[in-house]
């Protein structure tokens, strides 16, 4: 595993493993012990992998599994956005080995990366409570779990042919740019209008999981924080800041190529 040689200049360091029970775990552990980072730990497999919600991360050898270690990287109120950023830097990398599958490629809110209605990556953002924030990132390169709640893909079964240590070495690149936007943009305003362009189903139906019900309606846009703003049947909107988003279809488009 490799980071861009440009990335490597600026500071940026590596740390990786055959196996460890999940990157973001490992890269707690380190800023526990005083390592403020900036540092990406990355293992060829995870024996605890998890995702958002506590859902285990399937973690076979060959996919990719990264965590960059931050150390007070925005004020606590403004760290959720990084979930955002870390999905544009995927979309990035993976679009540069995508081909003509680069209108396949979006993200559904807020941090899940999709090839047409199949998730093929997902991101976990993590802290210490002390300004340590990891940002963890697993994406399925040559395999994918069967039989999961969610449609799931690859991206070799999607005839993408890139491997993870040269994925990763673009993401290193992509994430330090991302990054670089994010703290130019005041109020998340550049990263919001980006992500809008490739979110999936943006104006069409959909379904969101809350923690006590579902709640239906049309998906009309992010608020400046980066919550999902749907407009309701009755014609009010309401904003929701975390819950599972099932697309129904209906009139909306999909993310730009």
């Amino acid at each position: 595993m490799r980071l861009d040689p440009g990335v490597s200049a600026a500071g940026v360091r590596l740390n990786f493993h055959d196996i460890v029970v999940s990157t973001n775990s490992e890269a707690l552990a380190l800023a526990s012990a005083g390592e403020r980072g900036p540092l990406w730990v990355v293992a060829e497999r995870q024996s605890g992998g998890r995702g958002r919600r506590g859902r285990i991360w399937i973690s076979e050898a060959g996919n990719l599994f990264a965590s960059l270690l931050l150390a007070n990287p925005a004020p606590p109120d403004r760290c959720p956005e990084l979930a955002f950023v870390a999905a544009l830097a995927v979309h990035d990398a993976v679009r540069e080995a995508a081909g003509p599958l680069k209108p396949s490629l979006a993200i559904k809110w807020p941090n899940d990366l999709l090839l047409g209605d199949a998730k093929f990556a997902g991101v976990l953002i993590e802290g210490d409570g002390a300004g340590a924030v990891v940002i963890g990132i697993g994406v399925n390169c040559v395999s994918h779990p069967p039989g999961t709640e969610y449609p799931a893909t690859d991206l070799a079964a999607a005839c993408i042919g890139v491997s993870a240590v040269s994925l990763f070495a673009t993401l290193s690149r992509k994430m330090v740019e991302r990054i670089e936007q994010w703290n130019r943009a005041e109020n998340f305003v550049a990263v919001r209008a980006d992500w809008l362009t490739r979110a999936a189903g943006l104006g069409s139906a959909i379904r969101v999981r809350l923690a006590d019900r579902e709640i239906v309606g049309h998906f009309e846009t992010l608020d400046e924080t980066g919550g999902l703003v749907m407009r309701m049947r009755d014609g009010s909107r309401q904003v929701v800041t975390a819950g599972d988003v099932v697309h129904l279809g209906g009139f909306g488009r999909t993310a730009a190529g």
